[in-house]
Order: structure tokens, then sequence, then C-alpha cells
């Protein structure tokens, strides 16, 4: 009974059967193509080669601009704001404070000058008044001295161009008389001027001088004596 040969004994067989040539030392048989023209070799690879340069040449990278960044902005305003209210601060709390105390102070001494300043106006004014008193007290006793212990009485005779100070007038002559002797006693001299012109009074006077001015200043000084009655009149 012939042995049944498998597909591996088969598949010996058969590479046996290629390498048992001569030529071949028992390599197995290989496919071969011709070489190809390698002129046009050399083309195509110079053509692939710009290709690839052109498309390197068209391709450039352009990086993503990155976002600004705020900061710059916002720590500016921050500082503004704390400039803003660092100023605020100092003119409500220092500035005004100061400023304040400084009125308060200059008021005060504006008060201290004007007090004493009328301290000093009230001081000389009373030592004006003081000498002012002084001095007509001491003119009133230097009159009083001298004047005669009886003062004289002296009746006019005929006109002398000069202003009398008039202190009393009657139609009669021995009531002007009289009110002479009286004053007289006083030690106030007296002049009478007899009636003149279209007036029949007869005048008793305590004084003439030359200017109608001179004459009533004199008589304004008469008037806490004789009363509002002292006038002038020229005779």
């Amino acid at each position: 009974m012939a042995k049944r040969k498998d597909k591996g004994d088969q598949a010996n067989e058969n590479l046996n059967d290629g390498n048992s040539g001569e030529d071949n030392f028992g390599l197995p048989e290989v496919e071969y193509k011709p070489l190809e023209n390698p002129e046009e070799t050399s083309k195509v690879e110079e053509s692939t080669y710009k290709t690839e340069e052109t498309v390197r040449e068209s391709y450039s990278y352009t990086p993503a601009e990155e976002p600004k960044s705020n900061a710059p902005i916002i720590i500016a305003v921050i500082i503004g704001v704390v400039l803003v209210v660092a100023g605020y601060l100092i003119w409500e709390y220092v500035y005004k404070p100061q400023k304040a105390e400084k009125a308060k102070k200059e008021l005060a001494d504006q008060k201290a000058r004007d007090k004493a300043a009328k301290e000093k106006a009230d001081r000389e004014a009373a030592e004006r008044a003081a000498e002012e008193q002084r001095r007509k007290e001491a003119e009133a006793a230097a009159a009083l001295a001298a004047k005669p212990a009886i003062g004289t009485i002296e009746t006019l005779s005929s006109r002398t161009n000069r202003y009398y100070v008039v202190v009393a007038s009657a139609v009669d002559g021995d009531l002007i008389m009289d009110y002479a002797k009286k004053l007289s006693a006083k030690g106030t001299s007296t002049q009478i001027v007899p009636p003149f012109g279209k007036w029949k009074f007869y005048r008793l006077t305590v004084g003439n001088f030359d200017t109608y001015a001179l004459a009533q200043t004199n008589a304004d000084s008469v008037k806490p004596e004789f009363g509002e009655g002292a006038w002038v009149v020229k005779y």
C-alpha cells in the first residue's frame, strides 16, 4: 500500500525541484526588472525637490498675536484713585483744620488789636478831657483872682464903634443901675449903654470887643451865668 504524501512533503519537493539547477546554486529564483533611465530618475527627483522647496517657501509661520494686558491701565487707575483719596483726606483733615485755626488766631489777634486801640483812644480822650478840665479850672481861678473885690460901673456918653455884650436892658435907667451895682458887688465890671437911635432902652453890658465874632464868643461863654438873654450890640 503506497504512503500518502502530505502538503508539506509536496512543498519540499517543489522547492527542491527549483533548486536543483546547476546555475542557481541552490538559491531561489528572483524576479527582476530592468533599471530605469538615470536621466529621467534625476529629473523626477529634481522636480520633487523643487516642489518641496516651493512648498517650504510659500508657507510661512505667523505667530498668533497675544492679547494686550490691561494691567497697566488698571494700575494707573488705582494709583489715580489713591492720589485723589489721599488729597481729599489731606485737605479735609490737615489743611482745613490748619486754615480754620489760622483764621481763628488771626481773628483773635485782630480783636486784641482793636481792643488795645480802643483802650488807647479812650485813655487819650480821658487824658484830653482831664487836661481841658484842669485848664478851665485854672482859667477860672485866674479870672477870679484877677477880678477886683468890687466891679466898676461905667456909663458911656458917646459911641465907641465897638461891640458890647448886653446882659440886661430896660426903659428905666435906675433899674439898670441897680442891676449894675448888684453885679459890681460880685466883682463884675459893667458898662451902661444909653438909649440911641430909635430904641429908648438902657443896656447893661459886661464886656466890649473889636469884632462881632469876639463879642459873640464872649456872650456864649457868659450865658450859663446870665441866661440866654446875653446878646451883642454895636455902639
